[in-house]
């Protein structure tokens, strides 16, 4: 299956600035995105609380005078890619928060849910509380044809998830849990839709839609990044033909 010059279930290293341009209008059910606050960067080992050796380089802030900017260029082309039914999922940090909240508006999406993340842990702070949440924007393109399946009888807009520990393994510095990412999904696409994830980081949105029957579509111009994400969908792909052969259920996210 292809969406323009793209394959579907393939990743691509590059621009998602520039690679979504080359995608079909209203060819989208979901996007699922945590976007970076940077494009072209160095960062630091040394800025995030774990071993270095450990710790994939690439991840560090956009100038703030910049963020709406980057933000509402992005969004106006997830606008133009998603269906009528389709619906989009945003994580965002406070700092950022009010600039994609004004992208969202001014590129036409509806919110449906402002939902709260709530994780284990935050970075230690001496003057001010401590920060143990992320935000999830839910918004759409039509507030009357967006696909919602009610997997949960009672769905809360605060979702309390663990952060996964990758004691002794390759990681990225932010990476979403698969958990978190399967919930969305479940909830807002079915089998053979296509997922996108313009800054798709870890690969984490790949992964999971892989694993319950979508379709998917990857950007990162990080080419480490890619590389392991690119791996992760490859282990996906070992582990599953193990399990459907009778080897044990093995961690299907490698």
């Amino acid at each position: 299956m292809k969406l323009g010059k793209f394959k579907v279930d393939e990743i691509y290293c590059g621009d998602a600035l520039k690679l979504m341009k080359d995608l079909p209008s209203d060819s989208i059910d979901l996007i699922v995105t945590d976007p970076p606050f940077a494009i072209d960067f160095k960062a630091r080992r040394s800025n995030y609380n774990r071993s270095e050796e450990n710790v994939l380089e690439g991840y560090n802030e956009i100038p703030k005078e910049k963020y709406y900017e980057f933000t509402r260029t992005w969004m106006e082309e997830a606008y133009r890619v998603l269906k009528r039914s389709g619906s989009m999922y945003v994580f965002s940090g406070w700092t950022n928060l009010k600039d994609v909240l004004n992208a969202l508006d001014d590129v036409g999406f509806i919110t449906i849910n402002h939902i709260i993340w709530k994780y284990q842990f935050g970075v230690f702070t001496k003057r001010k509380y401590v920060t143990s949440h992320y935000h999830i924007l839910f918004v759409v393109k039509d507030e009357k044809r967006y696909k919602f399946n009610k997997i949960e009888h009672y769905p809360e807009d605060v979702w309390i998830i663990n952060r996964e520990y990758w004691t002794g393994k390759i990681k990225t510095p932010t990476k979403l849990p698969i958990e978190l990412v399967k919930k969305i999904i479940l909830f807002s696409s079915d089998e053979g839709d296509i997922v996108l994830d313009p800054f798709l980081g870890s690969g984490t949105v790949a992964v999971v839609s892989k694993m319950l029957g979508r379709h998917y579509i990857g950007f990162e111009i990080v080419p480490e990044y890619y590389e392991f994400a690119k791996k992760r969908l490859s282990n996906v792909q070992i582990n599953l033909f193990k399990w459907i052969n009778g080897e044990g259920r093995e961690d299907r996210d490698g």
